[in-house]
């Protein structure tokens, strides 16, 4: 499953090996526990991929194992917008939440990968 974390000035990708269904039941339980109230919709998420990576790769198996949980979209010369279908969680008129998905394993890794040597180009190019 991927989650991603958003804040107030940006988000951060994570894959986990814990299946989805678990992890959102996990979270509930814990909102009930400690009396706070929790919101759990369908939703979509996005985010953008610099359009210099190997995104090829990334489409053929997004129409080989993506279904209808993933979509990308040419956004401008320089970037690839990502869009997710998924499950939003956070507590009621939050706009800070997490958002979870799940996709094949490879199509998973594969973005998560993406993502990762996005922030390091990102990183190397702001310093």
């Amino acid at each position: 499953m991927l989650k991603l974390t958003y804040t107030e000035n940006s988000f951060y990708l994570e894959r986990l090996a814990q299946p989805l269904e678990d992890w959102v039941a996990q979270r509930v339980i814990l909102a009930l526990r400690v009396g706070q109230s929790f919101c759990v919709e369908p939703s979509t998420a996005a985010f953008l991929l610099p359009a210099d990576l190997p995104l090829t790769a990334l489409e053929t198996l997004v129409q080989r194992e993506g279904g209808d949980a993933i979509a990308l979209s040419v956004s401008d010369a320089e970037y690839v917008e990502v869009s997710l279908e998924g499950s939003w969680l956070s507590a009621p008129e939050e706009a800070e939440g997490v958002f979870v998905t799940a996709m094949s394993d490879r199509l998973e890794f594969f973005l998560f990968k993406l993502w990762q040597d996005a922030q390091i180009c990102e990183s190397a190019v702001s310093e």
